[in-house]
């Protein structure tokens, strides 16, 4: 046999979806059967949805994959092989394996157990599973390939124990989620292993969102030493059939399509787009609603949510008080209609007239604060509830990440809802993103082509609106002053010192350090978001709610 066929499938489970993820992968095995493929590969996990997080603990749901995985089996049996990734339970195990299965005449022709389990940032698979022994390769045809799950690609040692055992392929199954720069981090670890084994490598990814973990897909087949020779598309469900010669050197993939990789803002905008689209989707809603403010973050949220679910399916509603300014209202209006979208107004000056009123007798004789500003942002938030209670809208809230980490954010306010695609975002970025979306389109966002979010919102200065002449730089430093600290203390966890030693304010340090740990009551209460970096506020940072410790450097 001179040639060798594998038809890769990056495909977007639903988390516990058995019989659908099943139908989803004899879908892509029939392309590859019809495409005459002597192998077809599904991603890690791509049975059951990943990450299962404790649900793949209960050993009900174990069985209930491995019954779908036999009856799959069994489906399969005339024509290719089928690789896939199910857990496994054997009796008398603590935990279960996360194990890529490789389906062959109706019975399982090989198990492969991963290995290394990962244990930081997002991943917790060390309390989920046990760790497998390294498997060698398999055979389909006349061809022995070797499979590292993932993490265990990230390591020298199983590649090249496959390799010495006579594998001719890597076929690396991967649940490997998205942040921005991940694309490089992933060619490193992956050219290394062609360098050392001087084998082909497949690396294979799964696509789509889950909970706040949005995977990129983006797969690809490098050569020994590190050439491309396919490059699948980032964020979008995608098969290739990737031909291998044999040659003297060995297997070598030949050249197919490289779909282009995006980068940046482009890349962060994509990620929340697929991660809300998901979200909704496989929690079964289909339309959205969100108070648009005018300002820039409900502005991209909405462009987000447009773009995710269609226009038509998306709500806008103006709350203003008295502090609204009237370019704020031209502002929302624009940006609807760019859009496309619904705009409602639902002023709050009845609301909160009779909340004043109720409150009076309480009050008297204690001056206006946040206390009466916070009343406003909680009307809305309460309106804005009873409206997604009523029409079955899932609400969604708009605060960045540079305001989620100082709390600048009213908890049962504009805190309310289901999703913030926003969340792990800074407000410097997020302009990047508004201008991004201005100039590019992606040929699967269902919103419109062109300038949707008017360069007035972009460029006008920030502000909550709750008093009179009120700006976010009367209570917060510059947000490229705020972002360059946020990002030093939380995604770098550098010290105080070496933030002043950057160029920073120690006061304001102090301050911005302070509003971080205080607002951690807050972030436990909140929407789940879009993970965007290494260090997003829920499973990559995990501090305690009540904590006094302060860095005296």
């Amino acid at each position: 046999m001179d040639g060798f066929r594998i038809t890769i499938a990056q495909t977007n489970p639903v988390m516990g979806d058995l019989s659908g993820n099943a139908e989803m992968a004899e879908r892509a095995w029939a392309e590859g059967r019809d495409a005459g493929a002597a192998l077809v590969a599904l991603p890690e996990m791509a049975l059951t949805g990943y990450q299962p997080q404790d649900l793949v603990r209960k050993p009900a749901f174990v069985a209930d994959a491995q019954r779908h995985l036999a009856a799959l089996a069994e489906a399969t049996a005339s024509g290719p092989a089928l690789g896939i990734g199910c857990p496994v339970w054997p009796e008398g195990a603590e935990k279960p394996y996360n194990a890529w299965y490789v389906l062959q005449g109706g019975a399982v022709g090989a198990e492969i157990r991963k290995h290394h389990l990962p244990n930081y940032k997002v991943f917790d698979e060390k309390r989920q599973f046990e760790p497998g022994d390294v498997s060698g390769p398999y055979a389909v045809g006349n061809v022995r390939i070797g499979t590292p799950i993932c993490e265990d690609a990230w390591f020298d040692d199983v590649t090249e124990t496959l390799a010495e055992t006579g594998a001719e392929i890597l076929l690396v199954p991967n649940g490997s989620p998205y942040f921005r720069g991940k694309q490089d981090v992933r060619y490193g670890h992956m050219v290394a292993r062609t360098v050392e084994t001087g084998l082909p490598l497949v690396y294979l990814n799964l696509v789509g969102g889950q909970d706040d973990q949005i995977f990129d897909g983006a797969s690809f087949v490098l050569n020994p030493g590190g050439e491309l020779t396919h490059h699948l598309p980032a964020f979008e469900a995608a098969v290739a059939h990737v031909d291998f010669e044999r040659t003297p050197d060995g297997l070598r993939a030949g050249h197919g399509t490289k779909a282009p990789q995006p980068e940046g803002a482009g890349a962060d905008y994509q990620a929340m787009v697929v991660g809300l689209r998901d979200y909704m989707g496989k929690a079964g809603f289909s339309k959205a609603l969100l108070g648009l403010s005018g300002g820039v973050d409900s502005a991209i949220v909405a462009a987000i949510a447009a773009d995710a679910i269609g226009p038509e399916n998306v709500r806008c509603v103006m709350l203003p008080s008295e502090y609204t300014s009237p370019h704020s209202l031209e502002d929302a209006e624009r940006t609807a209609r760019n859009l496309g979208c619904k705009l409602d107004t639902l002023p709050i000056a009845g609301p909160r007239a009779a909340v004043t009123e109720a409150l009076a007798g309480f009050f008297e004789g204690r001056d206006p604060d946040v206390t009466e500003e916070n009343v406003q942002s909680r009307l809305r938030g309460l309106l804005l509830m009873a409206l997604s209670n009523k029409f079955g809208e899932m609400l969604l809230t708009t605060g960045n990440k540079s305001e989620v980490a100082v709390g600048y954010a009213t908890i049962y306010g504009d805190m309310s809802g289901g999703y913030n695609p926003v969340k792990d975002l800074y407000k410097t970025h997020l302009f990047e993103c508004c201008r991004w979306r201005n100039a590019n389109h992606v040929n699967w966002f269902r919103g419109p082509e062109g300038e949707v979010i008017p360069p007035r919102v972009i460029d006008k200065p920030p502000s909550a609106e709750l008093r009179e002449d009120q700006k976010d730089e009367d209570s917060l430093p510059p947000y490229p002053v705020l972002d360059d600290i946020l990002m030093r203390l939380i995604d770098e966890e550098q010290s105080v010192a070496e933030i002043v030693a950057a160029g920073h304010d120690r006061e304001t340090v102090k301050h911005v350090e302070r509003l971080v740990y205080l607002s951690e009551y807050k972030r436990f209460q909140s929407a789940p978001g879009a993970r965007l970096t290494q260090r997003a506020f829920w499973l990559d940072r995990r501090y305690p709610i009540v904590n006094r410790w302060r860095d005296p450097s």
